[in-house]
């Protein structure tokens, strides 16, 4: 599955006919009620560029809100009843928390122009969650990873591990996110054979082995807690960890280690041996949608590859839209390469669907790791 990406990021012969789809952007159909779509994105997702085109393609003028997690952007929606937004982002694993209260809508596909996407992507979001009995609720938007960013002139590029975050060298100096760190930890403990989890599938069959393995990892860090200089819960919090907390190496967003090394090349984001933790965020419609047409405009605008090519470009998340990275620029590519190659494409780990218990029971042991 994960060898393929890069070799389908092919060129983009259908940029032209994107738009044409479904004749949503007519004035008479897009523009015929308020002429406006409410969006609600993570915080760096759709930049002033990509709202700049959109406008100046469709007419349809773009509010925009923003969140930090997966958990506020679905408290707020739960929170208005589905209502208030047009077009949202969450997580494609996060869906079946929105599902059985109806907080979204089933999306029409004879609207949008699938053809773009990357084939393996779409096929796979039907695993990860993308459908609720039998309908297709969520698009594949990108997909990136969580690793390891470091600091090159403490730590060894070329050799890294979950572990390494763990080491005498780190002592004060690691970040994560608590939420996620739990998951690295497991994989690292997973592979060295101290507890076994099935490459940490356990943690999603039963209640009872999510326990035997998080006790363990939660055990370890905070056995460990002198190594830890911060803890992060978005990019924002992630960035100061390295830059205000003095944070040398952590578990972050590829974003987080990429946008350092933009700044000082001595910021590397890099594979652990034991494999990147992927994640691929999506897009759909809110229940409560009062923009109908224009959601769907705005859906196809981003399955645009010189759309999502300014996606890629502006924040180095990988776009799940074919040909996207012919358009993301120089800078993109450069970093693509310098990270991702055919080995550690070959030994991703992606995050599965929760079940039913898996986000209470994990935030019990994230408040273990903060109240350490």
């Amino acid at each position: 599955m994960s060898i393929s990406r890069r070799s389908v990021l092919k060129g983009s012969a259908a940029a032209s006919t994107l738009l044409a789809a479904p004749a949503i952007l007519k004035a008479g159909d897009a523009l015929a009620s308020s002429g406006q779509v409410n969006v609600f994105a993570w915080g760096d997702y759709i930049q002033q560029n990509m709202i700049d085109k959109f406008e100046g393609d469709t007419g349809i003028k773009v509010n925009l809100s923003t969140y930090g997690s997966n958990d506020e952007a679905e408290q707020k929606l739960r929170a208005a009843g589905g209502k208030g937004f047009d077009v949202i982002f969450p997580s494609i694993t996060n869906g079946n928390n929105y599902y059985p209260d109806g907080l979204l809508q089933p999306v029409d596909e004879s609207k949008l122009a699938l053809d773009n996407l990357i084939p393996s992507m779409l096929r796979d979001s039907v695993q990860l969650g993308g459908t609720y009995r039998g309908k297709r609720m969520l698009l594949p938007f990108n997909w990136g990873t969580e690793a390891i960013t470091l600091d090159s002139s403490q730590f060894n590029a070329d050799d890294v591990s979950y572990g390494t975050m763990w080491s005498p060298e780190a002592a004060g100096k690691a970040a994560f996110r608590q939420k996620s760190v739990i998951m690295g930890v497991g994989l690292y403990l997973d592979a060295t054979g101290e507890v076994k989890s099935n490459r940490m599938l356990d943690v999603y069959k039963t209640e009872e082995d999510a326990r035997r393995v998080w006790d363990a990892c939660a055990k370890f860090i905070i056995d460990r807690k002198a190594n830890i200089a911060a803890f992060w819960n978005n990019a924002t919090e992630a960035t100061n960890a390295f830059k205000q907390a003095g944070a040398t190496i952590g578990q972050t967003w590829d974003t987080t280690g990429l946008l350092l090394n933009r700044e000082d090349a001595k910021w590397k984001y890099r594979m652990p041996k034991e494999g990147g933790i992927t994640w691929m965020d999506s897009m759909g419609i809110p229940s409560g949608s009062e923009n109908l047409e224009q959601a769907y405009a705005f859906l196809n605008a981003m399955l645009d590859p010189k759309m999502a090519g300014l996606l890629a470009g502006n924040t180095g998340y990988n776009s799940a839209v074919s040909g996207a990275a012919e358009y993301a620029g120089d800078n993109y590519k450069a970093q693509f390469a310098d990270v991702y190659n055919a080995e550690n494409l070959a030994n991703l780990w992606w995050w599965q669907a929760d079940t039913p218990w898996f986000a209470t029971l994990r935030e019990e042991y994230v408040d273990k790791i903060t109240n350490a």
